[in-house]
């Protein structure tokens, strides 16, 4: 998607089928506004009037969704929550979650984007059960901690990881890909990545290349333009999944996650 700063106008952009079971949206895919400002003015709580009208879709369509990012009302008037909302083909919500790593940064001949100054971070792993598989959620600049997926995968027996994002063009270029594809990897999941695209405003614009990646680190679904609107189409193939785990049992050899860490330790 190309989301801009109307809510109505994104809206009909997403209420699109192609015969899914599933469809999953990019973060900030209902309001992607000028200034934080206006973010914090449109956010609304999950029972709030944008929340319900995905949630008809999802009943009116029988897909389920995953609302990548949406502006949630956050703990006092100068904060909202980045929120990942998966909502069942009945219309009901079957899990939310808070983006837990903020973006803070100035981009190298780009936008400075300081994300706390108008988010709040969440504190809760989430993952769900769903058509598509057992689905791990995060939003964005969480790919780049590795770990939360690690947690997701072996504590929260996640299958499927969803990363909607809205990445700049420079990060984007350098570290996109790699890292959709090393999360798949190392966690033996697929990925979906539905990602923001092109100019949204003339402050934001960005690097699009929505991704879907099998537990192989194969990628398996991506739109002919990187930049455009549109729908990429995939199968998850859990079977797959499973004899790639079997083949190579890392869940098995895991050893960090079992090691209790030790403070004390002598400096050479």
């Amino acid at each position: 998607m190309t989301s801009v700063g109307s809510v109505d106008k994104n809206f009909e952009t997403a209420a699109v089928e192609q015969g899914c079971r599933m469809l999953f949206l990019p973060e900030n895919c209902s309001f992607l506004g000028l200034a934080f400002s206006e973010s914090l003015a449109v956010a609304e709580p999950l029972e709030g009037p944008t929340m319900q009208r995905y949630r008809q879709l999802a009943a009116d369509s029988g897909l389920w969704l995953s609302v990548g990012g949406f502006q949630e009302r956050g703990p006092d008037p100068e904060h909202l929550y980045n929120c990942h909302v998966v909502i069942n083909a009945s219309g009901r919500i079957q899990a939310s979650y808070r983006k837990i790593h903020l973006f803070d940064n100035s981009v190298p001949n780009g936008p400075v984007l300081m994300e706390s100054r108008f988010t709040a971070a969440g504190e809760r792993l989430v993952a769900c059960d769903s058509p598509a598989g057992r689905l791990g959620l995060s939003v964005c600049y969480d790919l780049r901690f590795p770990e939360l997926y690690q947690r997701l995968t072996y504590e929260l027996g996640a299958q499927v990881l969803l990363v909607p994002s809205a990445f700049t063009v420079a990060t984007g270029r350098a570290h996109w890909e790699v890292l959709l594809r090393a999360r798949a990897i190392e966690t033996q999941t697929y990925v979906i990545a539905a990602a923001q695209a092109g100019q949204h405003n003339a402050k934001r614009e960005s690097y699009g290349h929505s991704l879907i990646i099998d537990p192989w680190g194969e990628v398996v679904g991506r739109l002919q333009d990187p930049l455009a609107t549109g729908i990429a189409v995939a199968d998850v193939d859990l079977g797959l999944l499973q004899q790639i785990r079997c083949r190579m049992p890392v869940a098995e050899h895991r050893r960090l996650g079992r090691l209790a860490v030790h403070r004390d330790f002598e400096i050479l």
